[in-house]
């Protein structure tokens, strides 16, 4: 399968200044992807595009990874209803070295080369800028922008001068990229095409030279809408102190049967063969959910190592009763006890206080409703007793969870 061939495949194709995609098969382009500083993380949102970007590589292309300590200081105002607030120099500062450290770990083993656009705005003075640059930018270009006209509009919170000139900063790092490393592609997520496009057209106003653009799609959930940004409500992030190992294992493990055949092109590396026959397994045992496990491992496994990804698995499967919380190792234990709440010697054993006092239940009345239902599990299975007896617990150790949330457990310990 030729690239362009795989990348349409696997869904990581939305808009291509390219006439025929099929220009992408041959390796020798120099193509850059950038991300701002804005936050201490890339996120899930993020990875799809690093990973079109190691596909790219793979396929015989040299890619720029670029850090906007430029642009972070302005924010990208596409997509923004109001006015972002300026983060501080010395944050942006810090969150640039995060996210440095994060492209060396994603793309270890490949050839790319790190780049920070604060480096070349640094030096340049307003005045050269506005006329090397900026005589060569139509304002009708910048004011057709779908997002500057409503938030010009009547019912608009308007628009500083600052974030109205994101997008020519923007530009210009195409221009500077393609002028110093022979780049002349950029590679974005869909909502980034107006900001790509301006410097598609930058370097052929200024250089009479010939770029282009690739976008791929935003992720989001097809049951919720709910995209992989950080600006979104719960975002999975790939620095382990913000979002934890397991939880990022878990995320993937409840990802949808609507889902999973699509996030298995975005985010693994396994063929179409091979997804073919992970989902021919899936539908012959959906309760088994096969293709989220191998998908919350490779991807696990990219983002935080095998080692991590392993004890991701071992701690879902003590949390989903699959495998019993007494053969936990130490380690585990403890990252168990991270995961979820852990009582230590309770006093009373009768369930319904035990749900109470943990707040898997709001109040009693509730947790004899979640007994009686069948929503609580113990040992994987639910559980409709009122008492919990010391022989229940092996090693002096159990698990209570309420309905199917990993998340609503409690790890309780005599």
């Amino acid at each position: 399968m030729t690239l362009s061939e795989e990348l349409t495949w696997r869904g990581l194709l939305e808009q291509t200044t390219f006439k025929d995609i099929k220009a992408v098969d041959d390796g020798g382009i120099t193509l850059y992807w950038g991300v701002d500083p804005s936050a201490d993380s890339m996120t899930v949102g993020n990875l799809a595009l690093a990973i079109l970007v190691k596909h790219f590589i793979m396929a015989g292309h040299q890619a720029v990874l670029l850090v906007g300590g430029a642009t972070g200081l302005i924010g990208d105002p596409d997509g923004k209803a109001t006015e972002r607030e300026l983060i501080k120099p010395e944050t942006i500062e810090a969150n640039k070295q995060s996210i440095v450290a994060q492209y060396k770990s994603l793309f270890a083993g490949d050839q790319f080369e790190i780049v920070d656009n604060l480096d070349w705005f640094k030096d340049i003075s307003y005045l050269n800028f506005l006329r090397d640059t900026g005589k060569h930018v139509p304002m009708r270009q910048m004011l057709g922008r779908e997002f500057i006209q409503s938030r010009l509009g009547e019912e608009g919170s308007g628009i500083s001068y600052a974030e109205f000139s994101y997008v020519l900063i923007q530009a210009y790092d195409f221009l500077a990229l393609y002028k110093d490393k022979h780049v002349t592609l950029q590679v974005a997520g869909s909502d980034q095409w107006g900001n790509s496009i301006a410097g598609v057209e930058l370097i052929r106003r200024i250089t009479a030279g010939n770029a282009n653009v690739w976008t791929a799609p935003l992720v989001a959930n097809k049951a919720t809408g709910q995209k992989f940004g950080k600006s979104e409500k719960g975002a999975i992030w790939l620095d382990p102190n913000k979002t934890r190992p397991t939880t990022f294992y878990q995320f993937w493990i409840n990802t949808s049967d609507e889902d999973v055949e699509h996030f298995l092109k975005i985010y693994t590396f396994l063929s179409k063969d091979e997804i073919d026959d992970l989902l021919k397994q899936h539908q012959a045992d959906p309760k088994s959910r096969q293709a989220q496990k191998v998908l919350a491992n490779n991807v696990t496994s990219l983002v935080h190592g095998e080692d991590q990804a392993k004890s991701a698995e071992a701690v879902t499967a003590y949390l989903t009763g699959e495998q019993d919380i007494s053969e936990a190792s130490e380690a585990e234990l403890n990252s168990v006890r991270q995961e979820v709440p852990n009582l230590k010697s309770p006093s009373d054993l009768h369930l319904v206080n035990l749900l109470v006092t943990t707040k898997l239940a709001k109040s009693k009345t509730e947790a004899k409703s979640l007994i009686d239902s069948g929503a609580i599990y113990i040992k994987g299975k639910s559980f409709n007793l009122s008492e919990l007896k010391p022989e229940d617990f092996i090693n002096g150790r159990l698990i209570i969870r309420r309905g199917k949330a990993f998340k609503d457990s409690v790890l309780i310990e005599l």
